[in-house]
C-alpha cells in the first residue's frame, strides 16, 4: 500500500509578514548568528527560543577542530534551556543560518538531522508541538507547526 507524506508549512517572503514576536525572534537569531564560532566551515547559525514564560534565549553553532566535537545552534540553545528551565515549555524556535559571506541565493536553512531529533525529544517531553521557523538573511522564512513535519518517521522513547 502506497501512502503519501504531506508536509504542512508556511512560506513568508518578507519578515514584514511575521508577527511582532516572530520578528523579535528573527532579530535575536540574527544577533546570535553573529557570535557563532565557525572558523572551519564558515557556516554561521543562530537560534532564538521562546519559552512559555515569554523569555527568549539564544544559541549559536560552536565548532571544534576535532570534528564532530562542535555543536549546532539549536542544540546549544535547547540543552542550555533544558538544564536551566526543565519545566518551561518551548513555544517557538527560530533559526537563521548560512555561509558567513551570505548571498542572495542562499535558501532558508533547516535544522540538521541531529537537531531535528533533539527537537522531537523536547516536543515529546512537553507533549506539545513547537513551532519552528527557519530562515536566511534575505527575510525568507519557512514555518512548520511541529518538527514532525520535517521528520515524519521520527524515533522517540516509545520505541524503547
Amino acid at each position: 500500500m502506497k501512502k503519501d507524506i504531506k508536509i504542512g508549512f508556511e512560506h513568508f517572503t518578507s519578515k514584514n509578514e511575521l508577527t511582532e514576536i516572530e520578528k523579535s525572534l528573527f532579530e535575536k537569531a540574527i544577533q546570535a548568528r553573529e557570535n557563532a564560532y565557525a572558523p572551519y566551515s564558515n557556516f554561521f547559525v543562530g537560534c532564538a527560543v521562546l519559552l512559555e514564560n515569554g523569555e527568549i534565549y539564544t544559541g549559536n553553532n560552536q565548532e571544534n577542530a576535532a570534528f564532530p566535537s562542535g555543536l549546532c545552534a539549536e542544540r546549544t540553545a535547547l540543552f542550555w534551556i533544558g538544564a536551566n528551565f526543565p519545566d518551561q515549555k518551548i513555544k517557538k524556535i527560530f533559526i537563521v543560518g548560512g555561509p558567513k559571506e551570505f548571498s542572495e541565493k542562499n535558501p532558508p536553512i533547516p535544522p540538521c538531522g541531529a537537531c531535528r531529533q533533539s527537537i522531537i525529544e523536547y516536543e515529546t517531553k512537553q507533549n506539545e508541538n513547537i513551532e519552528l521557523y527557519f530562515s536566511n538573511l534575505n527575510d525568507e522564512v519557512i514555518k512548520v507547526t511541529s518538527i514532525k513535519d520535517l521528520l515524519p518517521f521520527y524515533f522517540d522513547g516509545t520505541f524503547l
